[in-house]
């Protein structure tokens, strides 16, 4: 159990007994009362809940159907998840929740509402006909640890497939777009077409355009030209739909780890696969800075109201001009521009609200604001690495759990990366010889061979830059960053395995290192022990 006090004055020093009870109780004595005080929750997010600050960052993935949307998680788990289903018709017909979890399983949808330590219990409102379509998918998976994903159903077309879901699907979209940290929408390249229901989804979500990041996906299964004239086409497209003055940023690539089919574009779409994941590696959270300004702003529209008459033409006033206002409220409290809500959504809102009833500036409620982003979060967060530390690593055992964990009847014995495992020969061997007459035209110097020559030869495989990247780290056993012969065989050896259909293992099993290495690896992970 960790700890840590702070003394202000003649206040008592404040325990917390780990980080998210920390964030639970500076959120309730601090930024709720501000968010309250100033209605907050009518015009952004709606209160956090206690489960809000233990669960993770969520990610929504939207899309017709067949765009790839499980195959996309699948793609950055580099792992199945329970209840995943891929195929070329409509097969995810359910809202499935990714999570971490040691146990892996699925949650149905009517224990999830009432779970307190999840932040589904107010999705109890769209009744049973969605909880029965609701579900978690719980998975000890290191990406997870980070991130939550949700996986949504294929949206489809025409008013047959809209009334037979039985419950209302946009404002199930628009509940989770509230809560997520990024939304993204995927796209076919065969398939631009935008249907009925898709527009009224992406309407939806309208006012969370900040959020929305699109992927015109399968993008390597299109010649170079036909890409060009598909990307025009889908930008046209949200065009008429995604009303903002800014361009929406569209990344193009093919989101799996099988071959490109065309593999013209390769390095187009590495490159945009890295934009995406960093872009999903830094969610934001700006909750506390936007609660401040929303202070200001109120603040200042409660000061410029009348008293007693023309209330109604000077609240339209203060509507049209709440862009001078901005920047008034900006210069006066040195506030950055990004840290203000969209005008445009806030005086749509505004329009609706009781300028009368809007409180005055509370300088102690920003006050208590400003020292908890200021002190009390800076020296919570101290607290991240050690309590991560501390948790122990925890797993099923004993019974039928350790019935198939070892011996030839386990699961993917002798297939893909475990062929070979009880084998007295190396397994790599035996295409040694074929490996070895591509190694010589490569030009080796001493005995091995440059990334760079590797590479030109690795990248034959059409497999992506992700996937051949985990293949060098597995075959470079001695981590020099050169090749030698046996590390190259080792190298086409794990290419195979992954054009075969098999996973590629997470750490080189010990059947599969070279022959001259069994004895300095086996003192390095001694070592590392």
């Amino acid at each position: 159990m960790f700890s840590w006090s702070k003394r202000d004055g003649k206040k008592d020093p404040e325990l917390f007994q780990n980080v998210s009870d920390g964030l639970r109780q500076l959120y309730r004595s601090k930024l709720l009362p501000l968010e309250k005080a100033y209605c907050f929750h009518d015009f952004h997010s709606p209160a956090l809940e206690d489960a809000d600050f233990d669960n993770k960052p969520m990610v929504l993935l939207v899309g017709q159907y067949s765009t790839g949307k499980t195959t996309f998680i699948r793609h950055l788990m580099e792992q199945d998840f329970p209840g995943m289903r891929i195929g070329p018709e409509p097969t995810t017909d359910s809202f499935i929740a990714v999570m971490h979890g040691e146990r892996e399983g699925v949650i149905p949808g009517n224990a999830l509402v009432v779970d307190p330590k999840k932040p589904f219990r107010k999705l109890n409102a769209f009744g049973n006909a969605f909880l029965n379509r609701f579900m978690c998918a719980q998975l000890n998976n290191p990406v997870l640890e980070s991130i939550s994903i949700i996986d949504t159903p294929g949206i489809l077309s025409g008013e047959k497939q809209r009334i037979s879901r039985g419950y209302d699907f946009a404002a199930v979209l628009e509940w989770f777009a509230e809560r997520v940290d990024r939304i993204i929408l995927l796209f076919d390249a065969h398939k631009l077409d935008i249907s009925d229901e898709f527009s009224e989804v992406i309407k939806a979500l309208k006012n969370h355009e900040d959020k929305m990041r699109v992927v015109l996906n399968k993008a390597d299964q299109i010649s170079t030209q036909q890409l060009m004239r598909v990307y025009g086409a889908l930008m046209w497209s949200l065009g008429k739909i995604i009303n903002t003055p800014e361009v929406v940023r569209v990344y193009i690539g093919s989101f799996w780890a099988q071959p490109l089919q065309v593999p013209d574009n390769r390095k187009l779409f590495e490159a945009e696969e890295q934009d995406l994941f960093r872009d999903i590696q830094s969610l934001p959270r700006n909750r506390a800075r936007l609660a401040k300004v929303h202070a200001y702003i109120i603040s200042s529209l409660k000061k410029e109201m009348p008293s007693v008459f023309g209330k109604e033409s000077k609240k339209k006033e203060l509507i049209a001009n709440l862009p001078q206002i901005y920047t008034t409220i900006e210069k006066e409290h040195q506030i950055s521009p990004g840290d203000f809500p969209n005008v445009t959504k806030m005086q749509d809102i505004l329009a609706g609200q009781d300028f009368t009833k809007f409180a005055p500036l509370k300088p102690k409620l920003l006050e208590a604001v400003e020292d908890m982003m200021a002190n009390d979060i800076a020296r919570l967060m101290q607290l991240v690495r050690q309590e991560e530390a501390a948790i122990p690593v925890q797993s099923v055992k004993g019974g039928a759990f350790e019935g198939t964990m070892n011996g030839p009847f386990g699961h993917g014995y002798g297939e893909g990366a475990s062929e070979g495992i009880d084998e007295l020969e190396w397994v790599v061997a035996k295409d040694k010889p074929s490996y070895d007459e591509i190694f010589y035209t490569l030009s080796p110097i001493n005995g091995k061979v440059s990334g760079a020559a590797a590479k030109k030869e690795m990248v034959k495989s059409k497999l992506p830059n992700t996937v051949l990247g985990k293949v060098w780290k597995l075959a470079d056993v001695d981590k020099d960053g050169f090749l030698d012969d046996e590390e190259f065989a080792l190298a086409n050896h794990l290419i195979k395995v992954k054009l075969e259909g098999h996973e590629l293992p997470a750490e080189l099993p010990s059947h599969l290192v070279p022959p001259s290495k069994r004895g300095k690896v086996n003192i390095d992970r001694d070592a590392e022990d």
